[in-house]
């Protein structure tokens, strides 16, 4: 059969109102196009519904049953479209999210401060993990979404830019660089740097800028985690290049930070799997962190050493 919901809701209403006319003044219809869907129905049925005098409507026997059972029927179908309606849009439950290691560290404390203010009875759950377990992670719906360092070209993610950051030239105080205000990318010549190693979203993009400006330097150590970078430095094992959200320095350490010049940006992605809803849940902590890389933006415009010419 190849009846409809609204045929069927029509029935309902002309079998309380026992009138076409005032079925049709309840669900905002003509009174032919309320006739005309019961006769569709009744043609589907192959049943006559009502009987019809100049006076009134009256069920027929068939009809009095079909208008109890489908009076049931609907009720239950509007209480389970209320059910999943307040699932999609509460604010409650677990939210995972995964990001590399930086931004777990530097951006997403504030994010799940914030997230606990806005919405305590979210449990904001983060993953901190390696960029390219983020990605994997996302794609195989191990967490809600995810907040990496630009991917490039993805078919199977959608991707919304959060942040742009410049790199830095991280030194010891006692460098001959020091006293300088900016350090030009051709400066890093035969040095030896501190890296991180390729689980890092950002060491693609640095070592896309050593070959842009032809620079041949010497790697002497890959790390894992970006705060190994200091206590390198520090020990006078190379200088480095880090990204902006790796500050600050840590306290009382004898570094410290140089613009490197021509800029050279990496991007802050929120990412989620194209084509797959976020729950009510997830779409709160995804705005949350969104409007905290704003916040941590607008910081920085009043920062001296993201304002040097």
């Amino acid at each position: 059969m190849n009846y409809s919901l609204r045929q069927l809701r029509v029935f309902v209403t002309v079998a309380h109102a026992r009138s076409f006319s005032r079925a049709g003044d309840i669900i905002g219809l003509s009174q032919s196009a309320v006739s005309h869907s019961v006769k569709e129905l009744e043609l589907q049925t192959g049943v006559r519904l009502l009987d019809r005098t100049t006076r009134e409507v009256v069920l027929t026997e068939a009809g009095q049953q079909l208008a109890a059972r489908l009076e049931r029927l609907l009720d239950e179908l509007n209480n389970t479209l209320r059910d999943a309606g307040r699932v999609g849009q509460q604010l409650s439950g677990t939210v995972r999210v995964a990001a590399s290691q930086t931004i777990s560290a530097h951006l997403i404390p504030q994010c799940i401060a914030q997230s606990n203010r806005l919405y305590p009875e979210i449990d904001f759950m983060l993953h901190d993990r390696p960029q390219q377990w983020v990605l994997e992670s996302i794609r195989h719906g191990e967490v809600d979404f995810g907040i990496v360092i630009d991917p490039g070209p993805v078919s199977d993610l959608q991707c919304e830019e959060i942040l742009e950051e410049p790199f830095f030239l991280l030194c010891r105080q006692d460098h001959a660089w020091a006293t300088l205000q900016n350090i030009p990318w051709s400066a890093l010549q035969d040095s030896r740097l501190v890296v991180q190693d390729y689980a890092s979203g950002s060491r693609p993009l640095i070592d896309a800028a050593l070959a842009q400006f032809g620079i041949t330097a010497t790697i002497v150590q890959e790390i894992g985690h970006p705060a190994t970078l200091f206590p390198m430095v520090e020990a006078g094992i190379g200088i480095s290049i880090m990204p902006a959200l790796a500050l600050p320095l840590p306290q009382g350490s004898q570094l410290c930070v140089k613009r490197l010049k021509p800029e050279i940006q990496r991007k802050i992605m929120l990412v989620q799997r194209k084509n797959r809803s976020l729950s009510g849940a997830a779409q709160a902590l995804w705005d949350v962190v969104r409007e905290q890389a704003r916040c941590l933006t607008q910081a920085r415009e009043e920062d001296p050493l993201f304002n040097q010419m």
